[in-house]
């Protein structure tokens, strides 16, 4: 099972200005063939139907982390495919026809089912398909594709980099290609020990260098390129039996596990009211005071003007990083 944060995976800020049709290309990330949507299902489907997952636990715990972290990548892309969105469809009267511009759009789902926001498809408009999903009950068979998988997303995941300047993009778009990266990397390493092959030879991994993008290199600078998250306190550990040792693409440093989530979650941009497509409704209003009150009873207190904060128990002064090295990291990554 899995439990749930009120966080994005990185710190996402808002873009300065609309951009329906980046957003359009950058649904691919999430609902092509090697989207987000195709990763964490075929690693989710695999982990569900995993034969002897005592006795092959590495590899079942390697299958079972990385499907925790996809699913933050399936938020992450929405949040920005959304963020892209925000702005993009005009007020005014019915009447005057103010969406009449959403026509000449890329992608009119988005205005028309989606209420100016994302949807379950690839960058022309084909709805994700269950037909992506590749679990045999074979092992190597399941891990050979697992790395195709990867190299295949991080090869559009640049595509995609190359085709926008949004910086909300390709903030997203640097992150997901070191984590790709490792999530390549680790599929590559798993083939080794089960079965000797080392496949890299044919592939080079990473094979594109991800140095040369700036949203990249920051999260290599505080070793996210080396590091794999079991996304539990307690369960999965036993991924360090296929995640150990030098990482060639790394300087040679050492591969690392660590427990839990990043350090550098956050929480992130509340996507805004969009009243010419009834989202949240056709009279907002009346839902914000019913949510209110609700939050009143509950002990929580309401949304004010510009607060960033989904939901903040009273009296709660937030959490705080500390100190730690971790926190320093993150501090870092929000700077830049």
């Amino acid at each position: 099972m899995f439990m749930r944060s009120e966080k994005l995976l990185i710190p996402l800020k808002k873009p300065a200005n609309p951009d329906p049709n980046g957003a359009a290309a950058i649904q691919e990330l999430l609902g092509g063939k090697f989207g987000e949507m195709s990763t964490l299902n075929n690693y989710l489907h695999q982990s569900f139907g995993f034969k002897e997952k005592k006795k092959l636990k590495p590899f079942y715990d390697l299958v079972a982390s990385i499907t925790a972290e996809e699913l933050g990548h399936v938020e992450l892309v929405s949040t920005a495919v959304n963020l892209m969105l925000e702005g993009s469809a005009p007020e005014g009267d019915p009447v005057s026809a103010p969406l009449e511009s959403a026509k000449n759009l890329r992608n009119t789902h988005h205005t028309i089912v989606g209420g100016g926001g994302h949807q379950v498809m690839d960058s022309m408009g084909h709805f994700w398909s269950g037909e992506h999903v590749f679990s045999s009950g074979n092992l190597v068979a399941d891990l050979l594709h697992n790395f195709f998988l990867e190299t295949g997303a991080r090869m559009h995941k640049h595509r995609c980099y190359e085709m926008t300047t949004n910086q909300s993009a390709r903030d997203v778009i640097g992150y997901l290609m070191v984590r790709g990266g490792v999530h390549q990397a680790a599929y590559a390493m798993a083939l080794r020990k089960v079965t000797g092959v080392e496949v890299t030879k044919m592939l080079p991994t990473p094979n594109i260098d991800d140095a040369k993008i700036p949203e990249a290199r920051k999260w290599q600078e505080i070793g996210s390129h080396r590091t794999l998250y079991t996304f539990s306190e307690s369960d999965y550990a036993d991924v360090a039996g296929v995640w150990s040792g030098p990482a060639d693409w790394a300087d040679g440093q050492d591969l690392e596990v660590v427990k839990g989530t990043p350090i550098y979650a956050a929480e992130g941009p509340v996507i805004g009211e969009t009243r010419s497509l009834f989202s949240p409704d056709y009279a907002p209003e009346e839902i914000y005071e019913i949510a209110a009150q609700l939050m009143q009873k509950g002990g929580i207190s309401p949304l004010q003007p510009g607060d960033g904060s989904h939901s903040r128990m009273q009296g709660s002064n937030g959490s705080s990083n500390g100190g730690s090295p971790a926190a320093s990291a993150q501090e870092k990554v929000v700077a830049k």
